[in-house]
């Protein structure tokens, strides 16, 4: 029996990581009113003109909007995510201007 110590054995090449940042979700643009809002626990709904409720959070509010400013039935800009796991939820979401 032969023993081949120190003999050097080439490593396979490392698999490109992916990035560090998930690719960033888009949705359908959309409007609604805020129907909801729970300031204490940093989320709320927006009611669409279907009367459907879509979860929202203060993540989700685009930069430059605090998500404090809003005020129950404000009208709103965002976008609609469909997801089949947590359900339908709303991304960078705006206050529009009032007509």
């Amino acid at each position: 029996m032969k023993y081949f110590y120190g003999a050097a054995r080439k490593a396979a090449p490392l698999a490109k990581r992916p990035s560090s940042q998930p690719p960033e979700r888009r949705g359908v643009s959309t409007t609604g009113r805020i129907a909801r809002l729970l300031v204490g626990q940093g989320h709320g709904f927006i009611r669409l003109r279907d009367d459907r409720e879509i979860f929202f959070h203060r993540s989700d509010v685009r930069e430059g909007t605090s998500f404090n400013d809003f005020a129950v039935n404000d009208p709103v800009t965002f976008e609609l995510i469909e997801d089949d796991v947590s359900g339908a939820r709303a991304l960078r979401v705006t206050r529009r201007s009032r007509r």
